[in-house]
């Protein structure tokens, strides 16, 4: 199920078990990185501008100033309306450095991507999310990733907390609340079965991180029933391991809740006999080399933060399809 994993706040599958210490160890770099760059622009008081715009970026970002960035920060400063202070911090809050730290780190690059993917998906009045807890925080998954749109009612269905893997039994149950986008209600039973909820009465189900969690011919379930909730030209959106990639790094499953992890052919002939047209075949971080040479880069993975038009290159599978 797409619960929360220990040491991560964002639903999904845990960490791979076997990259444990070069996760941490890429999550220190990041750290030191981080101070490293508030350290150097600290020192940049009685610097020229220029200098001050050149270590900033490459602290910081890594990465030489663009142009408009250039132009921008320095004509600022001639301006006095920016202190070195305010140049750091805006460094540090910005987009680009959340990436910077998510490519040295591939749980958080990961994270990172899945959050652009949900951010991606079609806004939808009434949203089934299969799997969707976010065990530490009541608005669930979809709305702490980014989904970006107003809804009248998201549902979040997932098992009973006795049911549930040790991995993910914490928490309890969530009680209804109001997000700062709509309405969200909590049902606890399998994903399976969706005989509670009427034929058509669902612009969009989501799936994130949960179709690997039962087995090959429940998953033919899962799926039936979703088809049957939405309504015409309602849209279905799934993510999911990639087997291609993720046997290559280890033998056994990423998760040992896992009961299956489909390769991108499996999953899109699942789909289509369940009767949706595939209209999105994404992938999210980007492994060409893996692929290609049938070793499994982390670092590469990591690096190619983002969603993909080759979804059997990539760490993970990300699709939309719709009902007819």
């Amino acid at each position: 199920m797409n619960f929360e994993p220990v040491g991560d706040t964002t639903g999904g599958s845990p960490p791979p078990r076997s990259s444990s210490s070069r996760t941490l160890l890429a999550a220190g770099l990041a750290r030191r990185g981080a101070r490293r760059g508030r350290l150097l622009l600290s020192r940049a008081k009685h610097w020229r501008d220029p200098i001050i715009v050149e270590i900033g970026y490459r602290a910081v970002l890594q990465r030489a100033p663009d142009p408009w960035g250039r132009r921008d920060f320095l004509g600022r400063f001639r301006s006095g309306g920016l202190s070195v202070e305010q140049f750091g911090r805006e460094l540090l809050e910005s987009p680009e450095f959340e990436r910077v730290l998510a490519a040295r780190d591939l749980v958080r690059s990961l994270h990172h991507s899945r959050c652009a993917f949900v951010r991606s998906l079609p806004p939808a009045r009434r949203i089934l999310d299969l799997g969707g807890t976010n065990l530490q925080h009541e608005d669930g998954a979809m709305v702490t990733m980014g989904y970006p749109y107003p809804f009248d009612e998201l549902v979040i269905v997932d098992l009973p907390p006795d049911d549930r893997h040790p991995l993910y039994n914490r928490g309890g149950v969530r009680s209804d609340t109001m997000s700062r986008l709509g309405r969200i209600t909590y049902a606890y039973h399998s994903m399976e079965d969706l005989s509670a909820y009427p034929d058509a009465s669902f612009d969009l189900v989501y799936s994130g991180q949960s179709i690997e969690h039962v087995p090959v011919d429940v998953a033919d379930n899962v799926l039936a029933g979703a088809f049957r909730v939405l309504r015409p030209g309602g849209k279905l959106a799934l993510d999911t391991p990639n087997a291609r990639v993720t046997r290559l790094q280890q033998a056994q499953f990423i998760d040992p809740d896992h009961k299956h992890e489909y390769t991108s052919e499996e999953l899109e002939e699942k789909l289509s006999r369940a009767g949706f047209e595939i209209v999105e075949r994404k992938g999210l971080n980007l492994g060409l080399k893996t692929v290609e040479t049938g070793c499994f880069d982390e670092a590469e993975v990591a690096e190619n933060v983002g969603v993909f038009s080759l979804p059997g290159s990539c760490y993970l599978l990300a699709y939309v399809c719709r009902k007819a």
